[in-house]
């Protein structure tokens, strides 16, 4: 119902900032809570954040709440991403996500139906 791909990826150095993008196809976006993944090498993969439908609510982890930012624009049909005093530890490949509005908001990746192919983020010290 959905297609996802991600970009805005790239290397920046400890304490800067990125604004990664999700576009969507279809017309159907407006239905969807969209969220964020990364996955690290080696490691599972772990949610960032997750917005509401209306955007009217979030949730962020605690690694990276006061940092990073979610927001949507439903007449783009984009998430966007915006991360701010990165860290090393934010590197890895993130995904966006999508899922029926129907459910609540969730931070467990099995809740999704729908994932784009990721983009890599890579923050050097």
């Amino acid at each position: 119902q959905v297609q996802l791909v991600e970009s805005g990826g790239g290397l920046v150095q400890a304490g800067g900032s990125l604004r990664l993008s999700c576009a969507a196809s279809g017309r159907t976006f407006r239905l969807y809570h969209m969220g964020w993944f990364r996955q690290a090498p080696g490691k599972e993969r772990e949610f960032v954040t997750c917005i509401t439908w209306s955007g009217g609510s979030t949730l962020y982890a605690d690694s990276v709440k006061g940092r990073f930012t979610i927001s949507r624009d439903n007449a783009k049909g984009t998430v966007y991403l915006q991360m701010n005093s990165l860290q090393p530890e934010d590197t890895a490949v993130y995904y966006c996500a999508a899922v029926r509005y129907g459910l609540g908001l969730s931070r467990s990746v099995s809740s999704y139906d729908y994932w784009g192919q990721g983009t890599q983020v890579t923050v050097s010290s």
